[in-house]
C-alpha cells in the first residue's frame, strides 16, 4: 500500500515536471498557431511601429512573425519572444501600403 502511494506521488511529480514543456524548456502550444495568431493579432497591431503579422518558418518550424516598419521602432521591445508556446520573430519590412 505505501509502495503504491510512493509510486503515485513520484509519477505525479514526473508528470508535473514534464507538462507544458518539450525539449529546450519552451512551453508546448495547446492551440494551433493559426488560432494563437488570430487571437493576438489585434493586440500586436496596436503596438506603434507594427505593420503586420504572419505565420512563417523559423529554423524549419512554424513561427509567428511580427512585421515592423523599421529597426529603430520601440515596438520590438514590446513584442514577446513567445506566444502560447510558439516562437515570435520580429521582421523589419518597412511601411506596408496597399497597391493602387
Amino acid at each position: 500500500m505505501i509502495g503504491r502511494r510512493i509510486a503515485a506521488v513520484v509519477l505525479a511529480a514526473v508528470v508535473a515536471a514534464c507538462s507544458g514543456t518539450h525539449s529546450g524548456g519552451a512551453p508546448v502550444a495547446t492551440r494551433s498557431i493559426d488560432e494563437v495568431l488570430a487571437d493576438h493579432t489585434d493586440s500586436l497591431m496596436a503596438i506603434p511601429g507594427v505593420v503586420g503579422t504572419a505565420i512563417g518558418l523559423c529554423d524549419g518550424a512554424r513561427c509567428i512573425k511580427v512585421l515592423v516598419a523599421d529597426s529603430s521602432a520601440p515596438a520590438a521591445r514590446r513584442i514577446p519572444s513567445r506566444l502560447e508556446g510558439y516562437r515570435v520573430v520580429v521582421e523589419v519590412t518597412g511601411a506596408i501600403k496597399p497597391r493602387g
